[in-house]
């Protein structure tokens, strides 16, 4: 259509006007519309017309508000629709071509309009009105609306193949699903083989053969992961999933897979195109089964009372339909008319002692292919049948479906390790079950995956064994026990009621003790000065536990006496270091202004940086320009020179920038440095020679302090040369930056990420001490 036609020549009709231009001349409102004749005619135009006997019996229609004609094109020479075939619906005309006098539709008019003289014929365009599409849609049949209303509909994957959800959120569900939010749903997945056309089935099934799950005649799978899409007709979310026995890596994360959806979903269909049912069939059921109803179930009713939800999500499992296409051989049932084919598939399940507990019901459907297609209809009709049946599975909003997968994901996720599989099971409880395995006996834990994010402890059955490497005892006062209490003792430094000096003072005279909460101090080790038995032979009995990755030991030195020692020998000294900190810097600036050249500012008058006007606090350091004499702080004279013009050289000295800067302006012979000054000068550096010297002796004698450092700490400390970033906030130790142990945990941590102070009974601190913030938020005793 050329430019020309789509601007002068096109006219947009608000009337619409007479197309015969027999009696009226075109000026005059169409009122009916011939089919036979293919125009829109004026009152008069069609009397004219119709006159004649054979034009008499040609069907017309009356025009109402907003009428739009179908489209000439699409009709055959008896007016029968040919176009509709193909497209399902008589198509309605865009533009009418005043040339040809024919009315087209869009696909028409590209078709026969777009090359040639064609292109130039002047059109009218046509606009439908609201009440022309509802007439058309009332005029249609239930299946064309059904059809319709899944033009639209198209999948997004929901889960990838490494259980990771690919939604972000609960809006962006209901969002790609295309639903309302208040639209109560049902779910129906689809498991089997792969190559079996499960893709293919839920397409045919669901959304009359649009391709709405891809499907591929490759080799290999073209389903990876779990695809999702909304059926408007029936309310349902449509989940495809990835076949089973394929060529694919993480076997065991995308079969586990599998169970999560099964479990959200309120119908199964389970889709075989094997001429006979093979046992992998009721074995796939009879595991996903089992492990429903033992790892699943739990965690459903759990996620109903944590989200607060008001539909229950493990009332009892989905149903299942096993749909069973057959080319060569009989329908299951078909040989015992007598029997139902369910009666059959349940004595199956019985001989190979797979119970389908879980499932609601199970109903067979199959279908027999003498020639393709597959007829689809009998599925479809046992699908719409369970869908209506609400008396084990309701409804439900859409965020409660995505809330039930994120938890299902959020605990049963990671990597399941091959060395720990049992292959035996569709679903093995390796598959579900926490993957950590005791240090000390190799027994695995029995809790469900991830429990630690709840604060559950692991949990095995089995006994343990003690290991000298992980010293895994613990004792337990023997009185209490009797007494039919069990309460866990530790050897630690000083019992509670001994003041901290007083303990290390008792611990010199008569060693470590054990105190029982109850029975208080049980035993000391050196309590007689011969004779001391053992205390396990005495008051307290030994269990072994295990050691899961992640824990301490349980009997490790908690005798701390010597790191308390110095923990007191710190305070006193940073207490007199305090204290004394006002009186030495006004006796050390006293000192400094005595030996200072006589052009130096005295320290009393600097009370802020010359150039950046700075306030000096109490602890900053006031620095002189030995140029200028002025004082400024350690940014502003970091730069150093000669200055012999003062008597400083020929080594380099401290100056301010703007002297640095400066350096070819030279003094006048009445600046320069007097006899008196030039021995004030002398003292001057010589008490910085002092300084520096005394400087380099306080650091010698840090390095035997760390040694002592090492030597004392208790043995659940990590050692300091390990620790080279605080263990909460990452940020990395420096001169600056000092470490702090947790007396609880034993990590390495900066002072404001360990200023709180809180008692450690367990570790033998039992009047507070410095703990970490993890430690510190931690219910009952440390």
């Amino acid at each position: 259509m050329s430019a020309h036609t789509q601007t002068a020549e096109k006219g947009q009709n608000t009337t619409l006007l007479c197309q015969e231009s027999y009696v009226c001349s075109g000026t005059d409102e169409a009122i009916f519309e011939c089919d036979e004749c293919r125009s829109l005619q004026c009152q008069r135009c069609e009397e004219e017309l119709h006159q004649p006997e054979r034009l008499r019996n040609h069907e017309r229609t009356r025009i109402r508000p907003g009428h739009v004609p179908y489209c000439d094109s699409c009709k055959g020479a008896n007016g029968n629709i040919m176009h509709a075939s193909m497209t399902g619906s008589r198509q309605i005309a865009a533009v009418r071509c005043q040339v040809c006098k024919i009315n087209l539709c869009v696909e028409c008019q590209k078709r026969t309009h777009a090359g040639g003289n064609r292109r130039k014929h002047p059109v009218t365009v046509y606009h439908a009105g609201k009440a022309q599409e509802q007439e058309e849609e009332e005029g249609m049949d239930e299946e064309t609306k059904r059809r319709r209303m899944t033009e639209k509909v198209v999948s997004f994957l929901l889960v990838d193949e490494t259980e990771e959800i690919q939604v972000r959120n609960e809006e962006d569900f209901i969002k790609k699903l295309d639903c309302s939010p208040d639209q109560h749903l049902k779910v129906v997945s689809i498991f089997g083989n792969t190559g079996d056309g499960k893709s293919h089935t839920l397409n045919h099934t669901f959304f009359y053969g649009r391709e709405v799950f891809k499907t591929s005649p490759a080799q290999e799978s073209c389903t990876v992961g779990v695809w999702a899409a909304y059926d408007p007709v029936r309310k349902v979310v449509v989940i495809d999933t990835e076949g089973l026995l394929g060529a694919t890596v993480n076997l065991s994360q995308r079969t586990r897979l599998l169970l999560k959806v099964l479990a959200i979903s309120d119908l199964v269909i389970y889709r075989t195109r094997a001429d006979r049912l093979h046992n992998d069939l009721f074995k796939f059921l009879g595991d996903a089964s089992e492990a429903y109803l033992k790892h699943f179930t739990k965690e459903l009713k759990a996620t109903t009372a944590r989200c607060g939800l008001d539909v229950p999500l493990s009332t009892l499992g989905p149903g299942v339909i096993i749909f069973h296409e057959t080319v060569y051989t009989k329908l299951l049932g078909s040989d015992h008319p007598s029997e139902v084919p369910e009666k059959l598939i349940q004595d199956r399940f019985r001989k190979l002692s797979c119970f389908p507990e879980a499932f609601s019901s199970i109903h067979y459907k199959g279908t027999r292919t003498y020639n393709p297609p597959t007829d689809f209809s009998g599925l479809r009709r046992a699908v719409e049948q369970q869908l209506e049946n609400n008396t084990t599975r309701s409804p439900r909003q859409p965020g409660v479906i995505y809330k039930a997968l994120k938890a299902l994901s959020d605990r049963f996720s990671g990597e399941i390790p091959d060395d720990q599989m049992a292959h035996s099971s569709f679903f093995p409880d390796e598959y579900f079950t926490c993957s950590s395995v005791c240090l000390s006996c190799g027994c695995g834990c029995k809790k469900s995956m991830n429990h630690a994010k709840e604060g559950v402890p692991h949990e095995s059955k089995s006994r343990c064994r003690y290991s000298h490497q992980y010293d895994n005892r613990v004792y337990t006062c023997k009185a209490c026990y009797e007494r039919g209490m069990e309460v866990s003792v530790v050897p630690k430094t000083s019992a509670s009621t001994d003041s901290p000096w007083l303990g290390l003072a008792k611990y010199a005279w008569s060693g470590y003790v054990i105190e029982c909460p109850n029975c208080g101090v049980v035993y000391r080790s050196r309590q007689y000065w011969f004779g001391n038995q053992d205390p396990v032979n005495t008051v307290v009995r030994t269990e072994i536990e295990h050691v899961w990755p992640g824990t301490d030991g349980f009997l490790k030195d908690n005798n701390n006496a010597a790191q308390r020692l110095l923990d007191g020998m710190n305070f006193m000294a940073q207490s007199v270091s305090e204290l004394s900190l006002g009186p030495t810097k006004a006796v050390t600036s006293w000192l400094t202004d005595q030996i200072a050249p006589a052009y130096w500012r005295p320290n009393s008058q600097i009370l802020s940086c010359k150039k950046c006007n700075t306030p000096f606090k109490d602890n900053d350091t006031k620095h002189h320009c030995r140029a200028c004499g002025e004082g400024f702080c350690d940014g502003c004279s970091s730069k150093t020179r000669p200055v012999p013009e003062r008597g400083w050289g020929p080594a380099p000295v401290r100056v301010c920038d703007n002297c640095y800067d400066n350096r070819g302006i030279q003094l006048d012979v009445a600046e320069l440095p007097s006899d008196e000054e030039g021995g004030t000068l002398i003292a001057r550096k010589v008490g910085e020679a002092v300084q520096n010297t005394l400087g380099a002796v306080v650091t010698a004698m840090d390095i035997p302090l760390g040694l002592v450092k090492d030597a004392a700490r208790p043995a659940y400390w990590v050692p300091d040369h390990e620790i080279l970033h605080c263990h909460n906030c990452r940020k990395e130790f420096s001169i600056k930056l000092s470490k702090h142990h947790c007396r609880a945990c034993g990590q390495g941590f900066c002072d404001e990420c360990s200023h709180d102070r809180r008692a450690v009974p367990s570790r033998g601190w039992d009047h507070p001490v410095r703990v970490c913030f993890n430690c510190n938020k931690k219910p009952g005793d440390l």
